[in-house]
C-alpha cells in the first residue's frame, strides 16, 4: 500500500495544486488533438483555440454551480466544488454557443472534440489523484492508497463524514488505505480515447464520435461509481453520478442513431476557412 501526499507548489502567496496543473494539461492536450484533427481534415485550426476558451470558461462555472446546487449557496466561495457533471454540462453549452456564433454546425463541434474529451478527463482524474480527491472506499488491495492530507483525510473520521463507519472503538485518527479510484477512470478513459481517436474519420455520419463518447463516458462513471466513497446513495444504493451517467448513456445512444441518419456534415464557411472569420480566398489548411 501506498501513502500519497498533496502536490503543491507554493509561490509566496500563489499555491499551484496538482489538480490546477493537471486540469490546464487536460485543456491543452484536448486543444492540441483538436488542432491535429482539423489539420487532418483540411479544416481551420483556429478553431480549435475557440473550442478552448469557451470550455474553459463555461466548464469552470458549470462545474462551481453544479457544487452550489447540490450544497447550497454557501458552497459558491468554498475553495472546492468543480464537480465534472457541471463542468460538462456548462462546457460544452458554452462550446455549442461558441460553435453557432461561428456557424459552425453542432455536428462538427461534436466530432471534433470527442477524443479530446476523454483525453482531457483522464488526465484530470490524475490531478484528483494528486490531491487525494473523489477517492473510494476503504480497501485492503495491494495497489491501495492512503490520503492523510487528502480532501478529506482517509482517516476514521474523514471517511465518516461520507457515511463510512470504521469498527467500533477504532481511533478517529486512524489512517485507512482506499481504492484509488480516481486512477481506474484514467485507465478507463485512456482506453476509450484510443477507441475513438482510431475511430475519428469513420463515415459514419457527422457527430456520431460524440455519441460514442457519450456511451463510454456514462458506461465507466457508473461502474466506477460501485467503489467510490459517496454520501449521495439513493434507491438501491445508487448514486446521483450513476443516474445522470445512464442518462449520458442513454443519450449517446440516440444521438448516434440521429447522426448516422443524417450524414456528413457540411462544415460551413468558418472551419473551411472562409469569409466567416478564417483564411483568405477560401483556402484550407493542410496537415
Amino acid at each position: 500500500m501506498t501513502t500519497v501526499y498533496p502536490f503543491i507548489i507554493r509561490i509566496g502567496p500563489l499555491e499551484i495544486t496538482g489538480y490546477g496543473i493537471m486540469m490546464m494539461v487536460g485543456f491543452l492536450m484536448g486543444g492540441w488533438l483538436i488542432d491535429k484533427d482539423l489539420r487532418r481534415r483540411g479544416l481551420h485550426p483556429e478553431f480549435a483555440a475557440d473550442i478552448v476558451v469557451a470550455a474553459v470558461i463555461g466548464g469552470i462555472v458549470g462545474a462551481k454551480l453544479w457544487y452550489v446546487a447540490l450544497h447550497g449557496p454557501e458552497a459558491l466561495f468554498s475553495r472546492g466544488g468543480l464537480v465534472w457533471y457541471g463542468g460538462f454540462v456548462g462546457g460544452t453549452l458554452a462550446v455549442i454557443i461558441q460553435g453557432w456564433l461561428k456557424k459552425v454546425p453542432f455536428q462538427w463541434n461534436a466530432q471534433l472534440v470527442a477524443p479530446a474529451l476523454a483525453a482531457a478527463y483522464a488526465l484530470g482524474r490524475v490531478g484528483c489523484f494528486m490531491v487525494g480527491d473523489d477517492y473510494g472506499v476503504p480497501s485492503t488491495l495491494p495497489w491501495a492508497v492512503k490520503f492523510p492530507q487528502g480532501l478529506p483525510p482517509t482517516t476514521a473520521a474523514g471517511l465518516a463524514s461520507f457515511g463510512w463507519q470504521a469498527p467500533p472503538g477504532t481511533d478517529p485518527t486512524t489512517l485507512f488505505a482506499v481504492h484509488p479510484t480516481m486512477l481506474y477512470e484514467t485507465v478507463l478513459m485512456t482506453i476509450a480515447f484510443m477507441v475513438l481517436w482510431s475511430l475519428r474519420m469513420r463515415p459514419q455520419g457527422t457527430g456520431w464520435l460524440f455519441g460514442l463518447y457519450l456511451v463510454f463516458a456514462g458506461a465507466e462513471r457508473f461502474a466506477v461509481e460501485f467503489l467510490r466513497l459517496k454520501d449521495d446513495r439513493f434507491l438501491a444504493g445508487f448514486t446521483v453520478a450513476q443516474l445522470t451517467s445512464v442518462l449520458l448513456v442513454l443519450t449517446g445512444i440516440g444521438l448516434i442513431g440521429v447522426c448516422r441518419r443524417m450524414g456528413e456534415a457540411d462544415p460551413g464557411a468558418y472551419l473551411k476557412g472562409g469569409k466567416a472569420g478564417g483564411l483568405p480566398g477560401g483556402q484550407t489548411v493542410r496537415g
